[in-house]
């Protein structure tokens, strides 16, 4: 492996862990999506330009695309649709990022990979033929997707993948090198899945062991709350493998809110592995439950607990000094007349709480923005929190309640400086899924699961 350098963007991650005036930051944190299974619904449906737009206002820079996996257009027999896809991400103002995801085992065939590498280069190469070099080489390329995962990535041993993943990387930097100020590409993996049973930190270490800046621009990992179901196992049908049954009710709900501290723990821990090298810290997968069925997650992916979900990982994420951050997935596919439990938004582009808790958060608090994180007394427990400056010297703080009770907060045991932000935003469980508009005069009650922002000016602030 070549000696790391420390460059611009591996300053800034240590500047956003370094000592600043009164305990500010830069936040790092991007924000992103998957957009898979619905995609006919965002490259297609007759409120696409709806879709793009909430895209927008949640400042989205990345979108996650499949090729080789999941029911996503196929390049090689329709191609055209494959275009469309990646022409709805530059109008939602974001850029792709392509995963080459998978080919049938035995992965270690040197044959299989050849031709899978062939495949790789004849789409890279389209992509630079229809959208030009200036265009794709601001684009993320991501080889595979969950390798360590039997059911979603093949399984593979850490060696097979990384023999994969260097004879991609050197194919695609090949093509699309020339095209960069410096020959570097944003190429990276194993977009690795996290749960709790899986040594996915294992992998990080060695890839960032194993291969260079130069064919390494960020690692990527995967974090859900659970994979089993929120509603009692008797009444699906699932296979636990051998885990235990979870429970179900407020229970569960409790033992899931308890893990997005986690989301800041990992993206340290991933830090601490990446040092001063030029690599991105990149979360490319979360939320709440792993599955697409509304009687598997009972609701809770997309009504008001997973919007407190969403939002306290986010805050817990922009802690941690993640660089990204990815939700799985941005469009609803249309299932027999029902969406399904994934997607923020329907394939009509109507949002759910989840998505307007983005959409307000995404408005206050900005990759670039000043951020601190005030710790909530005791009496306060449960709430997360996070203060936003940004270049207008605009004061904004995100309070989010992840206690199913209700709280009042009163701003000055949070922070002294906060008696101007009087503009305050709502949704909680008064608020019928909806963001309410409010003049704050005293505490600040959040009713259930939600959030609150409060601001010195929401005048400017899209919530519809």
């Amino acid at each position: 492996m070549c000696a790391a350098s420390t460059t611009r963007e591996a300053s800034e991650r240590l500047s956003a862990f370094a000592p600043a005036p009164h305990g500010w930051r830069r936040n790092r944190l991007r924000y992103g999506f998957n957009e898979i299974d619905g995609w006919p619904g965002f490259a297609y449906s007759e409120k696409r330009e709806e879709i793009y737009r909430r895209l927008r206002l949640m400042n989205t820079e990345i979108v996650r695309l499949f090729v080789f996996d999941k029911p996503v257009p196929d390049p090689f027999k329709n191609w055209r649709f494959f275009a469309a896809v990646i022409d709805a991400v530059l109008a939602s103002g974001a850029k792709p990022m392509i995963t080459f995801a998978k080919f049938e085992p035995p992965f270690n065939d040197p044959v299989r990979i050849s031709r899978y590498v062939a495949r790789t280069s004849e789409i890279v190469w389209s992509c630079l033929e229809q959208w030009g070099g200036k265009e794709v080489a601001s684009w993320y390329w991501c080889v595979w997707n969950e390798p360590n995962n039997p059911d979603v990535g093949g399984n593979l041993s850490y060696a097979d993948y990384l023999a994969i993943y260097c004879a991609i990387a050197e194919e695609i930097i090949a093509l699309v090198g020339p095209h960069t100020p410096d020959g570097r590409v944003l190429i990276g993996g194993p977009s690795i899945d996290g749960t709790q049973r899986a040594y996915w930190l294992d992998w990080m270490a060695q890839l960032l062991q194993d291969v260079d800046d130069r064919m390494l621009a960020f690692v990527n990992w995967h974090m859900y709350a659970d994979w089993r179901p929120a509603v009692p196992v008797d009444t699906v049908t699932v296979k636990l493998v051998d885990d235990p049954a979870p429970p179900s009710g407020l229970q569960f709900e409790a033992l899931t809110m308890a893990r997005t501290p986690q989301y800041e723990a990992r993206a340290r821990s991933v830090a601490r592995l990446i040092g001063d090298r030029d690599v991105l810290n990149f979360c490319g997968e979360l939320n709440t439950i792993a599955h697409h069925e509304h009687a598997f997650t009972g609701g809770l992916n997309r009504n008001l607990f997973g919007a407190a979900y969403y939002a306290s990982a986010i805050v817990n994420l922009i802690r941690g000094g993640a660089d990204l951050e990815m939700r799985w997935t941005a469009t609803s596919k249309h299932w027999y007349g029902v969406d399904d439990a994934y997607g923020l938004l329907t394939n009509l582009g109507k949002p759910t709480p989840p998505a307007l808790a983005k959409q307000i958060i995404a408005q206050h608090v900005r990759r670039g923005d000043l951020v601190r994180f005030p710790e909530p007394p005791p009496a306060l427990i449960g709430i997360d929190a996070v203060m936003a400056r940004n270049a207008a010297e605009r004061l904004s703080i995100v309070v989010v309640n992840t206690l199913p009770g209700t709280r009042d907060i009163d701003l000055s045991t949070l922070d002294p400086g906060l008696d101007n932000c009087r503009d305050m935003l709502l949704l909680d469980g008064t608020t019928a899924g909806r963001v309410v508009r409010k003049t704050r005069n005293g505490p600040v009650r959040i009713e259930g699961y939600g959030l609150a922002i409060l601001s010195e000016d929401c005048s400017r602030t899209v919530i519809d």
